[in-house]
Formats: structure tokens, C-alpha cells, sequence
């Protein structure tokens, strides 16, 4: 026969299995309605986050998140877009750079495109991000990607004092449901980092 000692254990065991499972299910819905919460609203600038570049082109994902800048440009909801991303390992050209032509070609003027070259992560494109809004004295910014890595993004941008609202690409290239589900899983783990590592 069981001891009652085990079957205590295992019903901790079962109970602590339990909550974890709800505990991330829950977080995992919070990031996918924050990142679709973008409620209309106005700022000083838009920060476009970075993503991978091919030469000269934006990968489809950064394609996506550079098109919501321009998006939020020509709907008037900001007057100003901050390009974020430097350059990858050989890469002849800054993320950031990269996305400036392909403002360029869709009609964004120049004097409307601040970038930096810099940057390698989340956390690096952000810090870039508010010393250009300091030098221009501004206060409120849209972060633009992807919605599913908008809860971190904005959170760490409200860590640096900027008061930040998510703006989430409305299509993404993250298709299939396998790569959205790898997309949020991986958000789920850097979320958790973030809150806990402050990284």
C-alpha cells in the first residue's frame, strides 16, 4: 500500500504541475492580446524595432514591422520614425539603414527618419531609441513589431522612462501555426527573463 506521505507528495507534485501549466497558459493569452492592443492613438515618434537584413533588403519579418512605421506615419499618428538595428556579422549595411531606404521608396520623407546604427538586441535598440528621443525632447513612442514580442518591448521601454504604447504589425510573417506557436514560446521564455534578469 501508498503511504499517505506519497500520496501527499504526489498530489503536490500534481498541484504545483497544475498551476505552472495555468500560470503560463494565462501569460501566453496576455501576450497575444497585448500585442494586439494597439488602440489608435497618437505619440511623438514610432520606434521601429530590428530585425534581420539581407544586403541591401529587409527580411520579410522586418518588412512587416518597417511598413506599420510607415503605416503610423502616413495615418498621422506620429511625425517622426526612429530606425533601430545595427549591423549583423559581415553585414555591409545597419538594419537601421536598411530601413531607411525602404522608408525612402515609400514616400516617408527624410527629415521624418531618425536611425541608429549601434544596436544588436531588443534592449540595445531601445536605449538607442530614447537618447535620440532625449535629444529631441520627446516623450511618447509606438514600439513597432511583431505583437507577440510587444509585452517585453514595451516593458522595457517604460524601464527607460519612455512612455510607451505597443503598435503591432497587422500582418505578420510568421505564417503557420507551428511558427507562431515557436515565436510565442520563445516570448514566453525572454518575457519571463526580462521580468526576472532585467535582460
Amino acid at each position: 500500500m501508498r503511504s499517505p506521505r506519497w500520496k501527499r507528495s504526489l498530489r503536490i507534485i500534481l498541484g504545483t504541475f497544475l498551476a505552472l501549466t495555468l500560470y503560463l497558459g494565462y501569460q501566453a493569452v496576455s501576450i497575444h492580446r497585448f500585442g494586439f492592443s494597439d488602440d489608435g492613438r497618437s505619440a511623438d515618434c514610432a520606434i521601429v524595432l530590428g530585425a534581420a537584413a539581407y544586403h541591401n533588403k529587409p527580411s520579410p519579418v522586418f518588412t512587416e514591422r518597417i511598413n506599420q512605421g510607415i503605416r503610423l506615419y502616413k495615418e498621422g499618428r506620429v511625425a517622426h520614425l526612429i530606425l533601430t538595428g545595427g549591423f549583423g556579422e559581415g553585414a555591409p549595411f545597419a538594419e537601421s539603414e536598411v530601413a531607411l531606404d525602404h522608408c525612402l521608396a515609400h514616400g516617408v520623407p527624410r527629415e521624418a527618419l531618425l536611425l541608429e546604427t549601434t544596436s544588436q538586441t531588443t534592449d540595445q535598440n531601445l536605449v538607442e531609441a530614447k537618447r535620440l528621443m532625449d535629444e529631441n525632447a520627446w516623450q511618447t513612442a509606438l514600439v513597432v513589431s511583431d505583437p507577440w514580442h510587444l509585452k517585453r518591448a514595451v516593458a522595457a521601454a517604460k524601464d527607460l522612462g519612455i512612455e510607451a504604447h505597443p503598435s503591432g504589425t497587422i500582418t505578420t510573417r510568421y505564417e503557420s501555426p507551428k511558427a507562431r506557436a515557436g515565436f510565442l514560446l520563445r516570448e514566453l521564455y525572454f518575457y519571463h527573463r526580462y521580468l526576472f534578469l532585467g535582460r
